[in-house]
């Protein structure tokens, strides 16, 4: 199971737009993950003076918090954040959505780049809402649990 959940996890990463990230022990913010399965990584950009940057350069530990329908995936990840002075990376991962956030785009001297290093994760992942509506229904007709997806704790 937890070969096949690794694998759903790193899929629907790709596809989430928002996670609360905690660091530091400062409050979860709302942040732009940049997953990468080859990287075993997640990747945010952000400005120098951001708390959570602040967290990366001291290599603080660090809180995922995961609620998103559209990529099917509910939970926490544990890891670890470090300030990365990969330009290559900052290159490859920039776009659009990251250059709305700067003054001056990718140029601005403010562009900082984080490597979120996962260590566990417990999920939850579903086949989306209407597998659940459908589970539920059938489960009150039934009195069995309904099956909305896969649940495990990952160690990477």
């Amino acid at each position: 199971m937890t070969a096949t959940l690794t694998e759903t996890f790193w899929s629907n990463m790709s596809k989430i737009h928002v996670v609360l990230l905690g660091a530091g022990g400062g409050t979860p913010v709302p942040m732009s993950p940049l997953a990468r399965k080859e990287d075993g990584a997640i990747w945010f950009i952000t400005s120098a003076d951001h708390a959570t940057f602040v967290a990366a350069k001291a290599g603080e530990t660090a809180d995922i918090y995961l609620c998103d329908s559209a990529g099917h995936m509910y939970g926490t990840i544990k890891g670890h954040l470090a300030a990365s002075q990969d330009e290559d990376k900052l290159d490859e991962l920039w776009s659009p959505m990251a250059a709305a956030w700067f003054e001056n785009g990718r140029e601005d001297d403010s562009v900082r780049l984080m490597k979120y290093t996962p260590t566990e994760a417990e999920i939850w992942a579903s086949d989306g809402t209407a597998k659940y509506l459908y589970e539920t229904i059938k489960a009150n007709f039934s009195k069995a649990k309904p099956d909305i997806g896969e649940y495990g704790i990952i160690h990477f």
